[in-house]
């Protein structure tokens, strides 16, 4: 069974608010990095950006960061810009949960090879029970759950929701 704790109206209306966080945190930048994680982080990383882009004029770049969240150090963390380029640069990791911090955790890897100027991390839903030193400075919804519950978020052009199950 599952229950569906947000909809599409109200996605929507998290990412708004997310992107008016960002820029209200990062008034003084010349420029930021969103990078969303896998798939269901850069959907989320896309609708980021498209709000920044709307809500500001300051250059906003966009990368993918590819690993596996079972497994992050076998397949290797790929990041789809040169890693230079995080150099002295806000960075902005994006996923859609954050659930043990454990895939946000591996997906700085790549960008502390570098030294960014900040670095960030978004989602939009948060859980609260961590196993990795991991703290999210933008969240859409937080959320207190058991273990054995579970977060699925649909990122679909046409439709949008989150599910506890």
């Amino acid at each position: 069974m599952s229950l569906k704790i947000l909809n599409h109206r109200q996605i929507e209306q998290k990412v708004q608010r997310l992107a008016i966080q960002i820029l209200e945190d990062n008034l003084e930048e010349t420029q930021l990095i969103i990078a969303g994680i896998n798939q269901r982080g850069m959907a989320l990383a896309k609708m980021l950006v498209e709000r920044l882009q709307k809500l500001s004029t300051k250059p906003i770049q966009l990368t993918q960061i590819k690993l596996n969240p079972a497994a992050p150090l076998q397949d290797g963390i790929a990041l789809d810009m040169p890693i230079e380029q995080l150099k002295d640069q806000v960075v902005i990791v994006v996923d859609d949960v954050a659930n043990t911090g454990r895939t946000l955790f591996y997906a700085c890897k790549p960008i502390l090879e570098t030294v960014p100027k900040k670095l960030e991390a978004a989602v939009l839903v948060d859980r609260t029970h961590k196993s990795f030193p991991i703290s999210v400075n933008y969240v859409g919804l937080s959320l207190a759950t058991t273990l054995a519950e579970n977060i699925e978020v649909e990122m679909g052009q046409e439709e949008m929701a989150a599910y506890l199950i």
